[in-house]
């Protein structure tokens, strides 16, 4: 009987096995280097924008007093006379980000539920894809949709509406992070062992029951987490608030005028509008280093709320 010459020899095999081996171990050794690298590289990004803000934002506390950023009532960095005070870009940063939310936790919880309670695992694959385009729309064309669409909607609603005002933004700002609240929230809702789901309806319990008192309280630091996170993204939103939400810091809370955000002050100074090493140049800093310690707290306070009430099922 002829034997089969194609069929590899145990030699073979040995050799070929010995030789995949040795590609696995070199992988084994060489990839965690590799990952090491790009950990390294991400720590000192971060190292390098922290440091950098801090080094500028001390030049310009050494030029205007701390005490006068935090407490005085006027941002006027551009006058002959300059009030350097950042109470007015906060309120006006933190009004827009609360108008945002008043539509994005609503609607995106209200879809979190419908995605993970209701809809079938067809409709799940359509509409969920189709919710996550709109945190793939280019922030600058929610900025003009707010100022050539929405807003002129809404001054035939409201009379003596500014063309340049904070409900037009906040509100497409809410429209923009809705799909964060919604994809965050339904990933923890989602989560939730079907057991529960189960021992509620043997119990009698109908399906919005189950949601909204099993498996909603169930998924609560997760969904928590994604408001805080999402507030987070609004109060560093910049392009919305720069093109439709003007240029006029102030500390009236009037939705239907004027404000100016923190990110849209860094905007109008980048443009040009101060020169380098400029008092006014080094307030861009101060402003960045507070908003960075906002969303640091946000970003802080979603990791606290997502461990301390965390389930484990």
């Amino acid at each position: 009987m002829m034997k089969n010459s194609s069929k590899p020899s145990i030699n073979q095999m040995i050799e070929e096995k010995a030789s995949q081996r040795g590609m696995t171990n070199f992988a084994e050794s060489f990839m965690p280097k590799i990952f090491l690298v790009c950990a390294i590289i991400s720590i000192l990004t971060t190292v390098g924008i922290v440091l950098t803000l801090l080094f500028e934002t001390f030049t310009f506390f050494s030029e205007v007093p701390f005490m006068e950023f935090i407490t005085s009532p006027d941002w006027y960095p551009m006058f002959g006379d300059p009030d350097f005070g950042v109470r007015p870009l906060i309120l006006g940063t933190l009004t827009i980000a609360g108008i945002a939310m008043c539509v994005a936790i609503p609607i995106g919880l209200a879809s979190a539920i419908y995605l993970s309670e209701y809809a079938s695992d067809k409709v799940r694959r359509i509409i969920k894809p189709i919710l996550e385009v709109l945190a793939g729309i280019p922030t600058i064309v929610y900025g003009f949709f707010a100022l050539t669409f929405i807003t002129p909607i809404l001054q035939a609603v409201i009379p003596g509406l500014s063309i340049y005002n904070a409900l037009s933004p906040g509100l497409v700002m809410g429209v923009m992070i809705i799909p964060m609240v919604a994809s965050l929230s339904e990933d923890a809702m989602s989560s939730v062992p079907n057991s529960m789901r189960e021992g509620a309806f043997a119990l009698g319990a109908t399906r919005f029951e189950v949601a909204a008192k099993v498996v909603l309280p169930a998924a609560l630091s997760g969904v928590i987490a994604s408001f805080v996170l999402a507030i987070s993204r609004a109060i560093g939103e910049t392009m919305i608030v720069t093109v439709a939400g003007g240029a006029n810091p102030t500390t009236d809370l009037d939705i239907t005028s004027s404000m100016q955000t923190m990110t849209s002050y860094i905007v109008q100074v980048s443009l040009g509008d101060a020169g380098f090493g400029t008092t006014v140049y080094y307030s861009i800093y101060a402003v960045g280093m507070t908003l960075f310690i906002f969303t640091l707290i946000m970003n802080i306070i979603a990791h606290f709320i997502s461990k301390r009430f965390r389930e484990v099922y």
